[in-house]
């Protein structure tokens, strides 16, 4: 299963509603939505758990504020969690305020991540 086409509106209007430019770049059946050349957040179907989950580039520190909320956990694709990056299911998103306060987040953020551009 591909990621879900209706979440993936819901963030470009979030972006758009916050003037922030981005583009989208499909990987691995899942689609990433790239702010200044960095990963901002993406979207991804997880087969192990059956769920359609966000992929949230936050930083260490919103993470640890905001690891409790629900539907968040660190995000975990081979057994090690990645510092700063967060996977948020349906739990999390599933209301427009709560989906806006993960992608505030990730454009907060954003200016103080690093870029992975190919040299």
């Amino acid at each position: 299963m591909a990621y879900d086409e209706f979440l993936a509106d819901r963030i470009r209007q979030i972006f758009k509603e916050q003037n922030t430019s981005f583009y989208e770049k499909k990987m691995m059946g899942g689609l990433v939505f790239m702010v200044d050349d960095k990963m901002c957040c993406g979207l991804s179907f997880n087969k192990k758990v059956g769920k359609e989950l966000l992929m949230a580039r936050i930083g260490e520190d919103a993470f640890e504020q905001n690891k409790d909320k629900p539907g968040c956990y660190p995000m975990d694709f081979t057994g090690r969690p990645m510092k700063g990056y967060a996977f948020i299911d349906e739990d999390g998103y599933d209301l427009d305020d709560d989906l806006e306060h993960w992608i505030m987040l990730c454009i907060a953020f954003n200016p103080f991540a690093k870029s992975s551009k190919k040299r």
